[in-house]
C-alpha cells in the first residue's frame, strides 16, 4: 500500500483553493492598502501544511514574493522618511519623488506577479 495523495475526480489537489484565495487576496493589495496581503500571507502559511504538488509550489512562491516585496517596501520607506526630512533643504525633493516613484512601482509589481501566479495556478502549471 502506498502513501500517495489519491485524486478524486471533481476535487482539487490539496491545498490549490487555499493557493487561489491567497493569489486573489495578493491582486486586492493596491485596492485594500496592503491589508489584503497580510490576510492572503496567512491563508499560504495555514494551507502550506498540507498542499502539494503544484498547488504547493505555489504557495512557496507567494511566501518568497511576500517577503521579497516586504524588504524592497521597507527600504523605499526609509528612503522616503529620509528624503522627507531632507526635502526640508529642498535637496531631498526630488529623492522623496523617486522613492515614492520605487514604492508605486513595487506595488504595481507586486500586483502583476500575482496575477501571473494566479494565471499559472489556474492552468495548474508550476511557478
Amino acid at each position: 500500500m502506498t502513501d500517495a495523495p489519491e485524486f478524486i475526480a471533481g476535487r482539487e489537489p490539496e491545498g490549490k483553493v487555499g493557493a487561489l484565495i491567497a493569489w486573489a487576496l495578493f491582486i486586492l493589495s493596491i485596492p485594500s492598502a496592503n491589508v489584503l496581503v497580510l490576510i492572503g500571507l496567512a491563508v499560504s502559511y495555514v494551507a502550506r501544511g498540507t498542499a502539494t504538488g503544484v498547488a504547493r509550489q505555489h504557495i512557496e512562491a507567494q511566501i518568497a514574493l511576500f517577503w521579497s516585496v516586504f524588504w524592497w517596501t521597507i527600504a523605499a520607506w526609509v528612503g522616503i522618511a529620509v528624503s522627507a526630512v531632507a526635502s526640508v533643504v529642498l535637496i531631498g525633493i526630488p529623492f522623496l519623488l523617486l522613492f515614492l516613484l520605487i514604492w508605486f512601482l513595487l506595488s504595481v509589481w507586486f500586483t502583476v506577479k500575482s496575477v501571473l501566479g494566479l494565471i499559472n495556478l489556474l492552468q495548474n502549471r508550476p511557478i
